[in-house]
């Protein structure tokens, strides 16, 4: 890790998040420091964080770019691991590894209750079609999601926080393996005891539709619960000339199609953003015969944690009475997947304060996704918020996450820093 441009000689202790440092030289620019006529500088937090931006922006871009470079797919995030784990140790951290081997937790600051920070780590089997000088090495495996932005942030908000002599809170830093598989890395995570004594967590996520240097932040929910849905139905099947003779798979199926998302609809409040959609369907091959075997795949997402528990019995209720008339047997095989990210009313004004503190045009409004995040799981233990971090250099073609072209503006990791930094400090 560089040091250059650092004047100071020596720390003394103090209080309440402000360094205490005794210079050869004068003041210089950074934040709202004080100087005593005995030549002690008093260093507040959030400027030990703007320091240590200005030495080590190089090195957050080198830790992005190294993991970037060397996606790994979920619970298999050893390089990721040790290069973490490395960093944190050097800087007089005791990281903890995970008991799969892949991710950690280590703390920082006082004993008692804690902050909760979260990144995740793990890479998407995509193929990536960048063209950076960076990109990835791992045929099929790239970093489409924002995760070694993620990490990179997390580790130099802990190395920034590492050098406040006295920390506001205790924080507890997770980096987590797996998000990218359902039901996720999160629920190893908790299994663990991770979130025991912390009171909040937090999480930052890259969003490709927000301009570098805006977050955006919401009370309620900002993600969907994600459950799958996998229907296989059989019959005798027999000839299209005769479909009296037998049951009509075929027809079955197109009743489920149709059936299933429009009756959801029905007895489902629109306003829980709840919709199913099919995403695969195979039965037969012949024009004039009628199948014995048939498959249909789909998922069914909600923004309302009560709606979530209810859709397993409303889904197998629902198919069972559409099946029915037609003889056709089915296997119905309903996988439930993550819970939404309800964001906790007093997180997201904790957020939002840290957000302000960068600038008055920082904080931004954003909407619910469809979309499903394993950061639910630390939310079904303590209270919590996730924010969306702008990663849009602002100019061209806005890529979304999960696209093979995916990239980020790198400007982005010094305001994820700042802003993880300012929700530690603030507290």
């Amino acid at each position: 890790m560089s040091t250059t441009g650092r004047s100071v000689a020596a720390a003394e202790p103090s209080h309440g998040g402000i360094r205490v440092r005794r210079e050869s030289g004068t003041l210089g620019s950074a934040g709202t420091g004080e100087q005593d006529r005995n030549g002690i500088r008093i260093e507040s937090g959030p400027e030990v964080v703007d320091r240590w931006l200005a030495e080590h922006t190089e090195d957050l871009v080198h830790w992005r770019r190294h993991i970037h470079a060397n996606p790994e797919l979920s619970r298999t995030e050893f390089g990721t691991t040790e290069l973490v784990s490395t960093w944190l140790t050097k800087a007089g951290l005791t990281p903890q590894i995970l008991p799969g081997g892949t991710g950690l937790i280590c703390d920082i600051g006082p004993d008692g209750p804690r902050i909760g920070l979260r990144a995740d780590m793990d890479a998407l089997p995509l193929q990536e079609f960048t063209g950076l000088s960076f990109a990835s090495t791992v045929p099929g495996v790239s970093h489409a999601c924002g995760h070694d932005a993620h990490t990179a942030i997390l580790l130099g908000t802990a190395l920034a926080l590492s050098e406040v002599d006295e920390l506001p809170i205790g924080v507890r830093l997770v980096f987590q393996p797996a998000e990218e598989v359902m039901p996720g890395g999160a629920i190893d995570v908790v299994a663990t005891g991770a979130m025991e004594g912390v009171e909040r967590i937090f999480a930052l996520h890259c969003d490709p539709r927000l301009e570098v240097g805006r977050i955006g932040v919401r009370v309620g929910p900002i993600t969907s619960a994600a459950d799958t849905v996998e229907l296989v139905l059989d019959s005798p099947g027999g000839h299209t000339s005769r479909p009296h003779l037998t049951s009509d798979l075929v027809y079955a199926i197109g009743t489920v199609i149709t059936g299933l998302p429009g009756l959801l609809s029905r007895r489902i409040d629109p306003r829980t953003s709840t919709v199913m959609v099919w995403g695969a369907v195979s039965a037969g091959k012949a024009p004039n015969a009628i199948p014995q075997t048939g498959m249909l795949t789909g998922t069914v997402r909600t923004g309302d944690h009560a709606t979530w528990s209810l859709l397993e019995p409303m889904v197998r209720e629902i198919v069972d009475g559409l099946l029915a008339p037609t003889g056709v047997r089915y296997q119905l095989n309903y996988k439930r997947g993550v819970p939404p990210v309800v964001n906790d009313e007093e997180a997201v004004r904790m957020f939002e304060d840290a957000i302000r503190r960068l600038g008055p045009d920082a904080l931004a409004d954003t909407m619910q996704s469809s979309g499903g995040e394993d950061f639910s799981w630390y939310l079904e233990e303590v209270p919590g918020a996730m924010a969306r971090l702008g990663v849009w250099s602002g100019h061209g073609e806005q890529l979304d996450l999960h696209q093979p072209t995916f990239d980020i503006d790198e400007r982005a990791l010094a305001v994820g820093v700042r802003v993880l930094s300012n929700i530690v400090l603030n507290a």
